[in-house]
C-alpha cells in the first residue's frame, strides 16, 4: 500500500500579538526581532479559546478538502507537547470531529512532531486495514513561554494544522522518502523541564515526603546559538539522506517547506540545498514559531493560496526539542 496527502487545513487564534505590542513589555524592539528572527507578529490564545477547538476547527477544514466524511477516518494522530489534557488530547478530538470509528493518540516530539506523526500514518497503511489517518500537529507554547525573556519570548506562537493521509496503491505513492534522528545529548540546549522534581522527591531521614507537591513546568529555556547551530548543519543533512533514500536529486523539490522558527535558518537551509528563494514556503513572519503546528499550517495557506498543486514535491523537515529532526520527501495530492 500506499500513501498520499489529500486534504489539509488550519486554524490560529483571534489575538495577534506584534513585536511593537512585545516592546511594551521586554526590551526589544520590530527591528530588532525581524532582523533576527524574521517574525513580527504571532498569535496566541486568549479568552475561553483552547489548543483542542483550533485541532477541531483544522481537522474538520482537512476532511472537507478531502471530500471523506468523519467516520470513514480511522486513525487520529495528535502531534503536540502542550495538550489540554496531560493524559492526551487525541481522544476528545476525534469524538468532537465526528470520528465515530477512529482510534487516537498523542504523539510527543515537541517541532519534529508534525513530520513523525506524518511518517507515522503512513507505516499503519502500509501495514493494512487502515485507510484514512489525520495527522493535526498543534501546539500552545504561549502557555510555556517566559514573557520577561526577551530571547524566547518574542518566538513563539499558538496554531493547529492537520492533513488526511489516505490509503493509495503503491505506484501513487506520496512519500517519497524520510529521515528522522534524535540526540538527547541536546536536550540542554532547548527543554521545558518539570520545575519541582527534587521537591517531590524530597526525603526526610530516607522517607518520602508526603504527600507531594503539585506538580508544574518550567518556562522555555533555550540556548539560541547552539539551536540555531545544530539547525543549519542537521536540516540539510537530514533533507539530503530523504532525498537519497527517495532517489532524487534537490532539483527536483519544488517547495521547500520547513518548520517555521527562525528566517535565517530557513535561508541557510536553502543556500546549502541550492533552492531559489520563489521555491521556499515561509510564513514565519505572520505567526512566529508554532511548534508541531507550523508545518502543516504553512502547508496549508500555501495550497489554499494556489502555490501547491497537485503533484508538486515538497521537502518538508521538521527540528526542535529533544533534540529531535526529520525530513520528509512527499508529493502533494
Amino acid at each position: 500500500m500506499g500513501s498520499k496527502l489529500t486534504g489539509c487545513g488550519s486554524a490560529t487564534p483571534s489575538l495577534s500579538i506584534s513585536n511593537d505590542d512585545l516592546s511594551k513589555i521586554v526590551d526589544t524592539s520590530d527591528e530588532w526581532i525581524a532582523a533576527r528572527t524574521g517574525i513580527r507578529n504571532r498569535r496566541v490564545l486568549s479568552g475561553n479559546e483552547t489548543l483542542r477547538e483550533l485541532s477541531v476547527q483544522a481537522a474538520k477544514k482537512a476532511l472537507e478538502m478531502a471530500q471523506v466524511n468523519a467516520d470513514d477516518v480511522d486513525l487520529v494522530l495528535l502531534c503536540t507537547s502542550t495538550p489540554d489534557d496531560l493524559f492526551g488530547g487525541a481522544a476528545q478530538i476525534l469524538s468532537e470531529v465526528g470520528c465515530t470509528n477512529a482510534f487516537g493518540f498523542d504523539i510527543t516530539a515537541a517541532c519534529s512532531g508534525f513530520i513523525v506523526g506524518l511518517i507515522t500514518a503512513t507505516r499503519f497503511i502500509k501495514g493494512g486495514g487502515i485507510q484514512n489517518v489525520l495527522v493535526i500537529g498543534a501546539d500552545a507554547l504561549s502557555q510555556f513561554v517566559d514573557w520577561t525573556d526577551r530571547g524566547t519570548c518574542i518566538l513563539f506562537g499558538d496554531a493547529a494544522g492537520a492533513v488526511l493521509v489516505q490509503a493509495c496503491s503503491a505506484d501513487e505513492d506520496g512519500l517519497l522518502g524520510f529521515c528522522v534522528q534524535s540526540d538527547g545529548n541536546g536536550q540542554k540546549h532547548l527543554n521545558c523541564v518539570s520545575s519541582n522534581i527534587e521537591s517531590i522527591l524530597s526525603k526526610t531521614n530516607g522517607v518520602p515526603s508526603f504527600p507531594p507537591k503539585k506538580a508544574t513546568f518550567s518556562r522555555i529555556e533555550m540556548n539560541g546559538k547552539e539551536v540555531f547551530r545544530f539547525a543549519v548543519r542537521c536540516v540539510p543533512q537530514s533533507i539530503e539522506k530523504a532525498l537519497e533514500e527517495a532517489g532524487l536529486p534537490a532539483s527536483s523539490i519544488d517547495w521547500l517547506l520547513l518548520h517555521q522558527a527562525n528566517q535565517r535558518i530557513i535561508d541557510a537551509a536553502a543556500s546549502r540545498l541550492d533552492i531559489p528563494s520563489d521555491k521556499v514556503i515561509s510564513n514565519l513572519a505572520n505567526y512566529g514559531n508554532t511548534s508541531a503546528a507550523s508545518i502543516p499550517l504553512a502547508l496549508d495557506e500555501a495550497v489554499r493560496a494556489g502555490k501547491v498543486k497537485a503533484g508538486d514535491v515538497i521537502a518538508a523537515s521538521g527540528f526542535g526539542a529533544g533534540l529531535t529532526w526529520g525530513s520528509a520527501i512527499l508529493k502533494w495530492g
